[in-house]
Order: C-alpha cells, then sequence, then structure tokens
C-alpha cells in the first residue's frame, strides 16, 4: 500500500486525553488555524467559526459541562468549532436581499463546514507532534456555552477540540474493516465482517479495561441508538435561527 508522510499522520490517529504541561505557542495555534481555513466548503460558503480558548476558569467550566471531562481543563488550549451564519445575514442585509436559513440543508452545510476545519485542525496539529480529542459534548449545554462565547444569532456550537502535547500514546481503537464501510458500485451487507470486528472490539476493551468491560461494538451501538441524544438542541437550534422552516 502505497505511503508518505500525510498518509502515516492520518493512520497513526487516535484520541489523546492526557496532556504535559507544555505550552502551545501562538505560532503553532495560527499554522493550525490557518492550515484548517483551506479545508473544503460548500459554494464557498464558509459558515464556521473557530473559537480559540485558553482561560483556565473557562476550560474549567467547559470541562462540566461536557460532561465531566478533565481533559478540557487540563488541556494547553480548547477550541469550539462553530456552524456560523451570522456573517450571511449581515450580507444580506447589505444587499438587501431575502435571508433563509432555517431549512435543514442550510444546517447540514454549517454542520459539515465545521466539521472539516475541526478535521484539518486535529491533522495539522497532529502533524506537528501534538494530540487531541473532539468534544461533542461541547453540545450539552448549548446555552451556556452560547453565553460565556457571546455567540450571536445564527451561530451554534457543532464540537469541541482539546490540543495539548501527548504524555503518552494509547493504544489505537480499532476501527470498521474496510470492506463494511467501503462500498463498490453499489450498497453491500458484509455480516460476517462485522462479527469478526465484534470479536475484535470485545477483545480490545476487555484488554483496556482488564477483563470489566467485553462488550463488543453492536451491542455498544444499540446502546448508543436506544433514544434521542440530546433532544434540547432542537429548540436551542431554532432560538439561533436553524430548523424555523
Amino acid at each position: 500500500m502505497l505511503t508518505n508522510d500525510v498518509l502515516q499522520t492520518m493512520s497513526n490517529h487516535r484520541s489523546i486525553r492526557s496532556f504535559t504541561d507544555k505550552p502551545i505557542t501562538d505560532e503553532i495555534i495560527d499554522t493550525i488555524t490557518t492550515a484548517a481555513r483551506w479545508a473544503s466548503t460548500s459554494h464557498h460558503v464558509q459558515a464556521y467559526s473557530i473559537v480559540t480558548i485558553k482561560n483556565a476558569d473557562t476550560k474549567k467550566d467547559f470541562a462540566e459541562w461536557t460532561g465531566g471531562q478533565p481533559w478540557v481543563a487540563s488541556c494547553p488550549v480548547f477550541f469550539v468549532i462553530c456552524g456560523d451564519f451570522s456573517r450571511h445575514a449581515r450580507a444580506s442585509k447589505q444587499y438587501t436581499a431575502p435571508f433563509t436559513v432555517g431549512g435543514i440543508e442550510q444546517l447540514l452545510v454549517a454542520t459539515v463546514d465545521a466539521s472539516l476545519v475541526a478535521q484539518n485542525m486535529l491533522l495539522a496539529a497532529e502533524s506537528l507532534g501534538l494530540g487531541g480529542v473532539m468534544i461533542g459534548g461541547i453540545r450539552n449545554e448549548p446555552e451556556k456555552v452560547a453565553t460565556r462565547l457571546q455567540l450571536p444569532k445564527y451561530v451554534f456550537p457543532v464540537m469541541g477540540l482539546a490540543l495539548g502535547y501527548p504524555t503518552r500514546y494509547p493504544a489505537q481503537k480499532p476501527r470498521l474493516p474496510q470492506n463494511v464501510t467501503v462500498h463498490e458500485e453499489h450498497y453491500k451487507h458484509h455480516r460476517h465482517a462485522l462479527e469478526t470486528y465484534d470479536k475484535t472490539i470485545s477483545s480490545y476493551y476487555e484488554a483496556r479495561t482488564k477483563g470489566a468491560d467485553t462488550r463488543n461494538w453492536t451491542a455498544r451501538m444499540a446502546q448508543y441508538t436506544e433514544k434521542n441524544k440530546r433532544p434540547h438542541l432542537k429548540g436551542f437550534l431554532q432560538k439561533q435561527g436553524f430548523l424555523t422552516e
């Protein structure tokens, strides 16, 4: 299989939740966010914003609001990546044009743009010797996050990103087999491959937890999808100007 430095960085990814005290310089932050801004974007919309957080009190509150994730407080720099149509609202006003972002498509565009930027940020950081972890828990308390960050209307937090220099590199969590997720010409089911993957994940967690947890992947996903997640987000997004149609 072909390889190069970029491919090796991508395939070596693992979530890092333990960081040294070494600070991240402003130059490195600028390098990471500059690389991130070259992510693909639908129609050149660029419907995202990045908020950089170093303040210890803010990180401490975010650690609590994200469900008690101490690495959010201990990381040198925490980023909140947002979907953002506020600039577009101003553009529409400037040209006295109708402004409509209440449909599902605009919400998806902002979410995809923010996600592409976030992935570029993490990849750039990893290429510079840093590590990090995406924080979906930033959506646990969107009202509190929006108030603390002074997010205007048409802006919403999509994910957080905790970055720092790793104290250690944990074992990689095995991914789904390629023939389960990559299809040629049409969708195909590979139940036997999934059954094998279940055994792999069970063994992984058994080793990671020293036998305390041996659940396989399908059991975990059945539990994950058994109820609606963060139902409060709909009301928050509507307040921010989305999902109103």
